[in-house]
């Protein structure tokens, strides 16, 4: 207990930085993604081929090497990013590829009669697009887009390559300091906190099936 005590401020210190990447990579990247994939569902083939590519890359290439590129990389042709911005970029166009993803499988599911009858009725292509079918798509990808969000909050331990200091990294300090695995098991602990919280909140939302 009294342990807990003394490397608490560490670690909410760490929880502060992870909460903090968590917000902004998640309010940056879904929009990015739904973007992404509306170009490459209604934009030109070129332009569609182009997102293939970077989902594939993006896809294929671990997450942790990304953010070594970004930070460790992009100096090397003249930008320089700081460790909090070169996180933020990596993980934003990291997650944004995979929501993109999820965000053109959902659209795709949208009868194409849905489309049809939005012509039919002479209500536009644009209101008819955010009236009709945004909503069905957003009911169809959100259990999907949850994953994402929930894995959101783990995957941001990885930022210690760059020497930002997360909540596992604070643990870790503590871990060594005191040669115990009591800050592991509190780190855990707090990461499950954060994600039963979120898991809640999304299963409301889904519930709710009102948008």
């Amino acid at each position: 207990m009294d342990l807990i005590q003394t490397i608490l401020p560490s670690l909410l210190d760490g929880l502060k930085m992870t909460l903090t990447l968590f917000f902004i990579i998640g309010i940056s990247s879904i929009p990015l993604g739904f973007l992404i994939a509306v170009i490459r569902v209604y934009g030109p083939k070129w332009l569609g081929f182009l997102i293939q590519i970077y989902v594939f890359i993006m896809r294929g290439t671990p997450l942790l090497l990304q953010l070594m590129f970004v930070f460790f990389g992009l100096p090397l042709i003249g930008i320089t990013l700081d460790r909090f911005s070169a996180a933020i970029l990596a993980y934003m166009i990291n997650y944004a590829a995979y929501y993109a993803e999820i965000f053109r499988g959902g659209i795709t599911a949208v009868p194409k009669g849905q489309f049809e009858a939005i012509s039919v009725l002479g209500i536009g292509k644009v209101r008819g697009f955010f009236k009709i079918i945004i909503p069905q798509v957003t009911k169809i990808v959100l259990p999907s887009v949850g994953n994402e969000v929930i894995a959101l909050v783990k995957d941001t331990s990885l930022v210690y390559v760059i020497g930002l200091g997360e909540l596992l990294r604070a643990g870790q300090i503590a871990a060594n300091t005191y040669a115990s695995l009591v800050p592991f098991l509190a780190v855990g602990i707090v990461y499950l906190s954060v994600t039963a919280v979120i898991t809640v909140l999304l299963n409301k939302l889904e519930s709710k099936g009102n948008f």
